[in-house]
């Protein structure tokens, strides 16, 4: 009899630890409708000017460039493909591999973008905070974004993935600093200090092309 009441009370211990085992668990594993290789760009997609900027969203010096890429980006529509690429500096930026991982989670929802812009604009808010990751759940209500799915893809192994992929491309091309621009394929070695000798850099580009 005390063995049936021993072997009932392993039964017992066993369904109530599977229970709470199953109730931790934090749901269906998140998979991305969006490709490993995906690239950000903005601007048109066969242009004759392709600037590629290797970036990190908690860098200042980023941030000083952002209105500068974002402007030329308008402006020379027609001409300029501006791509973004991920580097976060996470050895001294903290903040820096979530902030990509929020922008990707906005790009799942199509505005990779807007949120990239919300990052760069209010870098001084977030980029201090022990726990980011709030300010970005309201950020992607800003942007009227189904606010579970951005979760799900924020803690997402196939973000990261992509997060990574950029990182690792950077570092097979000798990128060390951000922001790192490429005109065209090749690294431009001295960036640019305004916005007109950005822009006159490109104009260059253009008629050589």
């Amino acid at each position: 009899m005390r063995r049936i009441f021993i072997a009932g009370g392993i039964v017992i211990i066993a369904g109530i630890l599977l229970y709470f085992g199953m109730a931790g668990e934090k749901g269906p594993v998140y998979k991305s409708a969006l490709p490993l290789d995906q690239i950000w760009s903005r601007g048109a997609e066969n242009a004759p000017v392709v600037l590629e900027e290797y970036s990190d969203f908690q860098c200042p010096a980023c941030a000083a460039y952002y209105p500068i890429v974002k402007q030329l980006s308008e402006e020379m529509q027609g001409t300029l493909k501006v791509v973004y690429r991920h580097f976060p500096l996470r050895s001294i930026h903290k903040n820096s591999d979530v902030a990509t991982r929020a922008a990707e989670a906005a790009g799942e929802q199509g505005k990779f973008f807007e949120m990239h812009d919300i990052l760069f604009e209010r870098q001084n808010d977030w980029s201090p905070d022990i726990n980011p990751s709030v300010l970005f759940y309201t950020y992607a209500r800003e942007l009227n974004l189904d606010s579970e799915a951005f979760k799900a893809a924020y803690k997402s192994s196939d973000i990261k993935k992509r997060v990574e992929r950029d990182y690792q491309s950077g570092i097979q091309r000798r990128v060390n600093s951000t922001p790192t621009f490429f005109l065209n394929g090749k690294k431009i070695e001295q960036n640019p200090r305004s916005y007109d000798e950005f822009k006159a850099l490109l104009e260059q580009t253009r008629n050589a092309s």
